[in-house]
């Protein structure tokens, strides 16, 4: 290390060999902490970083970047004094070099609060903020890195979340993401992924709803699903996961921005993603799913809607991918239940009880516990169903509960209702809206 270092630091012919041989050497992890042991090693990179040769000066960009990628904290704030070399030069140069500045930016803010410290009140979001109108999909995905990045950091949500606000980052992020593929999807997948951390935080969702975030989610969602069933990019799903995340987010708030979305080609898009990702993007169905809750949890339009359009089948189809599908579903159902007697009545006459029976034997309370809730309502809204679930046997599942302690009140209070069509009840409807994944 130290000799490809003395290598460096001379003024000859070979330098540029071996600039490019301690890059190759950078990717070890060894070879990251002796490096930037060794006296004089930053200062000779950052040197040839600000020369103005072209070549050296990639090279050594390519030295910094293989160093940001060190888990090692130590190496990180080692490269402190390049921090304010790599935001100069976002602004002109190369794409390539651009690119590179921006990668090795977002690696070293992950690895290190001192790094973050630092940029800062070196103006790294005012630098972002100019970088954004780039035509260059390549500059916009390096972007998009370095603010999820960011975001992501634990001081976000006092120090780096404000800032952002105040910028113009959040309207021109909502723009690179519901331009869909416009942007590349790298760019688009960043970008939504920085506004779903944005949407976690809470405290910006105002500004957020106040840009048309949540109609334009919306109208984005339809078009990434009508590209589906034809020529899909690889990769579609990642941009489909943050965009269904922030909008069952936004809706979660309490802002009553529910309103704001009454088209039934949403439930359609949820629809046709859950059927094109369910074999191989499994993960998928649990973030549909979470927005199906918080579209059905408070209005009644898309019940009415998803009973409307006959995709009750579909949505039962679910229930035995996961537990956490299972649940899900099953609140969704709840949903649809808690709006009273025509909702459970369709419910009923859909037949959703055979398929119901199963589930109360499945060994997972948390499971059974929602599938009895979702009784309750069923029997205390249109008690034909009681009857029909005593038919088939349902009294026999409940029985056998009678000994769980987390679900013996729920089943003895069911088969109280079953033995009497309108009987008292210790239930309180589940209906609650809930917030995705953050």
């Amino acid at each position: 290390v130290l000799e490809l270092l003395r290598g460096v630091q001379r003024a000859s012919e070979d330098r540029k060999r071996s600039l490019s041989r301690l890059r190759w050497a950078l990717q070890n992890k060894e070879t990251q902490q002796k490096f930037v042991r060794l006296d004089g090693s930053i200062r000779t990179l950052i040197g040839l970083f600000t020369s103005s040769l072209a070549d050296m000066q990639m090279e050594a960009a390519r030295c910094l970047h293989e160093l940001s990628h060190s888990s090692d904290p130590a190496v990180a704030e080692a490269c402190l004094p390049v921090t304010s070399y790599l935001l100069t030069y976002l602004s002109g140069h190369s794409v390539e070099f651009t690119e590179l500045c921006l990668y090795t930016l977002g690696n070293l803010v992950v690895e290190s609060e001192a790094v973050r410290k630092q940029l800062l009140p070196q103006g790294i979001i005012p630098v972002l903020a100019s970088c954004i109108q780039s035509p260059h999909e390549a500059v916009l995905e390096g972007l998009g890195y370095v603010l999820s990045q960011l975001l992501q950091a634990k001081e976000a949500p006092t120090e780096i979340m404000p800032l952002v606000l105040d910028s113009v980052l959040p309207q021109h992020m909502l723009r690179l993401v519901c331009s869909g593929l416009k942007a590349g999807i790298g760019a688009a997948v960043e970008f939504a992924w920085c506004l779903h951390y944005i949407v976690c935080s809470h405290t910006a969702n105002a500004a957020l709803l106040s840009l048309g975030a949540l109609p334009a989610l919306t109208s984005l969602l339809l078009d990434l699903a009508s590209e589906i069933p034809q020529d899909a990019p690889e990769g579609l799903e990642l941009l489909v996961c943050p965009v269904l995340r922030c909008l069952s987010n936004l809706l979660a708030e309490e802002t009553g921005c529910e309103v704001q979305i009454q088209d039934e080609r949403l439930l359609v898009a949820l629809f046709l993603i859950l059927q094109c990702f369910l074999q191989q993007h499994p993960f998928i169905i649990q973030e549909c799913l979470w927005l199906l809750n918080n579209l059905t949890a408070d209005k009644p339009f898309f019940c009415s809607t998803l009973l409307g359009l006959d995709l009750l089948p579909a949505l039962l189809q679910l229930l035995p991918c996961s537990q956490m599908a299972s649940v899900l579903v099953l609140t969704v159902l709840c949903n649809i239940a808690e709006k009273g007697p025509a909702y459970c009545q369709q419910l009923h006459q859909q037949p959703a009880l055979p398929l119901l029976l199963p589930t109360l034997t499945l060994p997972n309370p948390e499971v059974v516990g929602q599938c009895l809730e979702l009784l309750h309502l069923l029997f205390l809204h249109w008690p034909e169903a009681a009857a029909d679930f005593v038919r088939q046997g349902g009294h026999r599942a409940l029985e056998q509960h009678q000994s769980t302690p987390e679900l013996q009140e729920r089943a003895r209070a069911l088969l109280d209702m079953v033995g009497q069509p309108l009987g008292a009840s210790t239930f309180s409807p589940c209906h609650a809206t809930l917030s995705a994944f953050s």
